[in-house]
This record gives C-alpha cells, structure tokens and sequence, in this order.
C-alpha cells in the first residue's frame, strides 16, 4: 500500500519509553504495563492485553469524579499493552510533575495520568459564578500528567510585582505557589450599561506560571466538557 497516508509521518512507531508519550500534537500514546487513569471516552485505540474500567461511583467515587471539573468521569486501564488517547482533536501536552510540586487544572483539559499521581478537590475562590467551574484537580507526587488543549496555550509567567489576569473559561491551569482570587474590572454602572464582556477574571498572585488557552468556552460548549 502506497500514498501520504501510509508515510512515517502517520505511521505508529515502536514504543521508545514506557508509559506516556507525545504520539502526535493530537494524540497520546500510554505503553501500560500495570495501571494507568484517564478521561473516560478518551481512548482511540489500543492493543495487548488491556482492561478498561470505569472508576466506582459512592461517595469517594463521586468526589473523584467532582475532582476533575465539570462533572468529568475517570476510567481505570489495567493490564500490558498500549492505549492511544485523544479529545476532539485538541493539542496534547505532556506535564512532568515531581515530588514537592503541585500543578492545578481544569478538568476539560485533563486527559490521561500516571496512577503514580495524587489528586484532589480544590476550591477555586469565585470562579464558580463566571462559567468556569468551582472545582479544579490539583495533582502531586511523582509522574506524568497529558493534558488537552484547544489551539496553542500560552504559559505566563507570575511574579510577585505582576499578578496576571486570567478569564476563567481561558485558563487551563497553574503551578504551585500561585494564589487566586476573583477580580472584577469592570464598575457596577458599566455592567448595567451592558459592560465589555470581560467584567470578572481569576487573579494570580505569587511566582509560578498560568496556562492558558486560546479561546473562551461558550456557555454551550462548556456545559458538553
């Protein structure tokens, strides 16, 4: 079989590492060997000897469910084999997280993790009333985080002298030593008049980085992440 298709430039190539790597901008490949997390739905493909379950529901399971915002279910892949993971598309990037760091994202934007890595529900102070979510999932300890993206993100640094202003349907996530707060930009007269369109943002104060993304959720396209 001849054509473009058919090229290196498509062709899945033997793993070079195990567990997560970068298998395309659009995809990511996990070589499982034990257990892994991800987005349920997220898988595209896989081969060996691979089990996909989803995560349990009762209390701790729907607390983990809560972790990764908006409601995101998990799923657990068990076995040896590899996985193919994507979103809609959407660019992937891979986080590497190391002991005594602490990386916090929106749950759209997760889409596989090693199990190495702990999680947990974080209140995001104000962001629930503008659309971005109350809950976001900070993560820790040791291991490899792939994230999805509309378009190219944007990482910003922060410093103490320049806290950043982020709209809470842009941000995708931030590293530790960041804290947040609800910021409006706008006075009360102007938002009766009908405002700008950007009259809240989360505030970023401290030294660290925010991810951002491109483009703004639609309250529709929200509501299907």
């Amino acid at each position: 079989m001849k054509g473009d298709l058919f090229s290196a430039q498509h062709m899945v190539q033997p793993a070079a590492v195990p567990g997560m790597s970068v298998e395309n901008s659009k995809c990511v490949r996990y070589t499982v060997d034990g257990e892994m997390l991800a987005r349920q739905g997220a898988m595209i493909a896989h081969r060996g000897d691979l089990r996909f379950e989803r995560k349990g529901q009762g209390v701790g399971g729907m607390l983990k469910r809560a972790v990764t915002g908006e409601g995101l279910p998990l799923m657990t892949v068990r076995g040896q084999g590899e996985a193919w993971f994507a979103h809609e598309a959407q660019n992937c990037f891979i986080v590497e997280v190391d002991p005594g760091d602490e990386f916090t994202v929106n749950g759209r934007n997760v889409l596989c993790f090693d199990s190495s890595l702990s999680y947990r529900i974080a209140t995001v102070k104000g962001a629930g009333i503008t659309g971005g979510g109350l809950f976001n999932s900070v993560f820790t300890g040791h291991g490899r985080l792939g994230l999805v993206c509309e378009g190219s993100p944007l990482v910003i640094p922060v410093s103490p002298q320049y806290p950043v202003y982020v709209d809470t349907d842009a941000v995708v996530g931030w590293t530790a030593g960041l804290t947040t707060s609800l910021h409006r930009s706008q006075s009360l007269g102007s938002m009766l008049r009908g405002g700008s369109g950007e009259a809240v943002q989360l505030m970023l104060q401290g030294e660290g980085y925010v991810v951002v993304r491109p483009s703004e959720a639609t309250s529709q396209k929200a509501q299907q992440h």
